[in-house]
């Protein structure tokens, strides 16, 4: 099976066949196993193990990844999905500056942004606890921040606005 993943500005042609991957062209063995707790995995690429958290995003082929202490969000598309998209002329992803949202409910233990700062795309902006675990939100686009919407030591729940970009 072929997948389109989107993860920041960076673009992915991952081809999967059984525990074989092909991720834009070079092949490496892969295996991913399910664990006891949803959402949560461990992926084995050669020799490495990792651990690896999944949550389906808002939108259809839209995920929330941890892994490696780094949350990232992740767009996979199969090819039919990709083709009805470029028919409709929908790309499905941000062209400017996109507001930092909660992914999940959790606390948010530090801010690395005030207003007025410009950011890069992948740069991390806030590092939120939940799930007894530090994640490291980062920029989706090149923005600056016009408002910063929490304080450090508050509870935001999921879908809550974190940072307003502009």
């Amino acid at each position: 099976m072929k997948y389109h993943v989107g993860i920041g500005d960076e673009q992915f042609e991952i081809v999967v066949d059984g525990d074989d991957i092909t991720v834009n062209g070079r092949r490496v063995r892969a295996h991913l196993d399910d664990l006891a707790a949803a959402g949560a995995h461990t992926l084995r690429i050669g020799d490495e193990v990792h651990a690896v958290t999944a949550r389906r995003g808002s939108d259809r082929g839209t995920f929330d990844i941890a892994v490696g202490g780094h949350r990232f969000a992740v767009e996979a598309l199969d090819a039919r999905a990709k083709a009805i998209r470029a028919i409709a002329g929908a790309s499905g992803r941000p062209t400017g500056p996109v507001h930092l949202i909660a992914p999940m409910p959790g606390l948010i233990v530090r801010i690395n942004v005030q207003a007025g700062d410009t950011v890069q795309p992948g740069q991390g902006l806030v590092v939120m606890e939940a799930m007894k675990m530090e994640n490291e939100l980062r920029a989706a686009s090149a923005a600056t921040v016009k408002r910063v919407a929490v304080t450090t030591g508050s509870a935001v729940e999921k879908g809550a606005l974190l940072l307003e970009m502009e």
